[in-house]
């Protein structure tokens, strides 16, 4: 016989799933069933018109020939490979500052976190024209140091080739680094994620109790021994989770890159033209969403590995306390 005890777990175990099934329905509906289906459209040549034919793992096979595949990728790693770090270092550095007691600490606050709240349309729009050649704020500004005239959104020169200048020339392609068209979606990338991460990290700042500082200051340390000491290690869970997030985020940019150097062509010399904007270029511009689907499962597979690779190699080094 069931004892009354079992019977009461069985009852509350039942009522916390009544409970989460509205949340489940909606993960299932929204997450997990578009999933499925984008798996089962990559197995097919599937058209405009509804149009397809089943090819298996045809698409993929497709995909790891395409050279502009590989070359989105590239410029999907240049874009992570700058953006990530700055993200992490900023707002890191902002939010230690924000933690002291200054005056109108919480209007800076605010001004900080207004990108992240603000439409990433309403800001690619007001960053194409900052970033505008011709009649942009930037160069306007860099214009009173005697500098400017750079074509930002429009100019297909890697970095290291820039930097180098006649010997960057005869780098190769890989070794260029990113084109100036993408380091100014990485300037606003960084600008407009900036903020969540300096509050994520704010919260992490002040879950540090004052008395490990107390105590520190009494020792005679200075501040950098502090922050190496104390404020780095037991904030190093808020940067594990700051640091995975930005890389996908990173990984998925794609509204700056079609808005400001959207369509056709994804920027000059299809410099800008990240994994995402492929996807989307293949999918709703060519039409061929079993081929788009495939880059799309791709794209996972590598967020997931990278994901994986940062738990298995860094988890290991946060503090938990």
């Amino acid at each position: 016989m069931v004892s009354a005890r079992m019977k009461r777990r069985l009852k509350e175990t039942l009522s916390g799933y009544l409970y989460l099934l509205p949340a489940l329905l909606v993960l299932a509906a929204f997450r997990l069933l578009p999933i499925i289906l984008s798996v089962r459209v990559s197995l097919y040549d599937w058209g405009m018109a509804g149009a397809r034919e089943f090819v298996g793992l045809g698409n993929y096979i497709a995909v790891l020939h395409d050279p502009m595949f590989w070359h989105s990728l590239l410029n999907t790693g240049w874009y992570t490979v700058f953006s990530v770090p700055l993200q992490l270092f900023l707002s890191l550095f902002i939010a230690v500052l924000l933690n002291q007691k200054i005056r109108a600490l919480g209007f800076y606050r605010t001004i900080y976190y207004l990108p992240v709240v603000t439409s990433i349309v309403a800001v690619s729009i007001v960053w194409k024209w900052i970033l505008h050649p011709d009649r942009g704020l930037l160069n306007y500004i860099l214009s009173w140091f005697g500098a400017g005239g750079l074509r930002w959104l429009q100019d297909p020169r890697g970095l290291f080739q820039l930097i180098l200048g006649s010997a960057g020339n005869k780098l190769p392609l890989v070794l260029r680094g990113p084109s100036i068209a993408l380091v100014s979606l990485i300037i606003m990338g960084v600008w407009k994620g900036l903020g969540y991460n300096i509050i994520i990290f704010l919260a992490g700042l002040q879950n540090i109790p004052k008395t490990y500082y107390e105590a520190a200051r009494i020792d005679g340390a200075g501040r950098f021994r502090i922050f190496r000491n104390i404020t780095w290690p037991l904030i190093s869970p808020t940067t594990y989770y700051v640091l995975i997030m930005s890389l996908i985020i990173a990984f998925e940019a794609f509204a700056q890159v079609w808005i400001m150097t959207g369509p056709p062509a994804g920027g000059p010399l299809s410099t800008t033209k990240v994994v995402m904007y492929y996807f989307y270029e293949n999918s709703f511009e060519l039409w061929r969403l079993g081929y788009g689907a495939s880059i799309a499962f791709f794209a996972f597979l590598i967020i997931l590995g990278l994901t994986i690779i940062q738990r298995f190699v860094l988890e290991k080094k946060v503090y938990y306390g």
